[in-house]
């Protein structure tokens, strides 16, 4: 084989991996809303555990439990949640509290699909619905709902804020998972948690899983380092991971210390 052929052949080979690598984050972009949210059916359907929430563009299911009084819990739930299989336990668990779990866009019955903003704005919309019956709301957001919680008690007063398995950002989560790929040019849905957290002023509980999978224990820890001195603390749960956490006692004993 000549010089000339061998050139061509490494540019060919150098023009092929190029094109590989860009058709990848091509469909890393148009796709990624798919990688992140994952949508499941509802379980719970009894009408009386239903509410449905109209808000701009979509309508929205909200599996509750409702009850008269002063307390009430809002839970945002993680990326391929049907929250409303915590309607049962929950309301063992918290008997003094109305709850109202919210399922996203394009989950459980909601109709429309899954943004950042969109997500946002329905939380706010949920938050102004029930502060309107009950002035103490507590709330609660797990794994991908941390941010949906975080970002929410940044702009209105709640009586208590918990992140379960939480992150500092999406953007650094997907940073570390994909480093080859130019996360930070192509996402579009980041939940930059550690920004709003600065301006928190509800006590705050973290509650990690000791073997956590898909959250890594330095973005949690990063998250924990942006609140105000003695605003949050963290209790870290053995023995599991991201996904069975729920199921250790431990866990909904930290939930319920943390709404005492």
């Amino acid at each position: 084989m000549g010089l000339k052929a061998m050139k061509r052949g490494v540019l060919i080979t150098i023009a092929i991996i190029v094109l590989v690598y860009l058709a990848i984050c091509v469909a890393m972009f148009l796709l990624q809303r798919s990688l992140l949210y994952f949508p499941q059916p509802r379980r719970v359907r009894a009408p009386e555990s239903t509410m449905v929430l109209p808000v701009d563009g979509a309508e929205l299911v909200v599996t509750v439990r409702p009850l008269d009084g002063a307390k009430a819990i809002i839970y945002f739930g993680g990326n391929g949640e049907d929250v409303s299989q915590n309607l049962d336990v929950f309301s063992r668990a918290f008997p003094d509290h109305a709850l109202f779990l919210l399922h996203y866009r394009g989950y459980g019955g909601s109709t429309g699909k899954p943004t950042e903003q969109a997500i946002h704005g329905d939380a706010a919309a949920l938050y102004e619905k029930v502060r309107s019956r009950h002035p103490d709301v507590a709330v609660i957001g797990r794994s991908l709902g941390s941010g949906v919680a975080v970002r929410l008690a940044s702009r209105y007063p709640v009586a208590r804020l918990i992140l379960v398995t939480p992150y500092d950002s999406i953007l650094g989560v997907a940073t570390a998972a994909y480093p080859l790929v130019p996360v930070r040019l192509l996402l579009r849905d980041r939940y930059e948690s550690g920004k709003y957290a600065p301006d928190i002023e509800t006590p705050t509980t973290i509650i990690a899983a000791e073997y956590d999978e898909v959250i890594p224990r330095a973005s949690t820890e990063k998250l924990l380092s942006r609140f105000r001195n003695g605003m949050a603390t963290m209790q870290v749960i053995g023995g599991v991971g991201h996904n069975d956490l729920g199921a250790n006692g431990e866990y909904l004993e930290a939930v319920q210390g943390a709404l005492r």
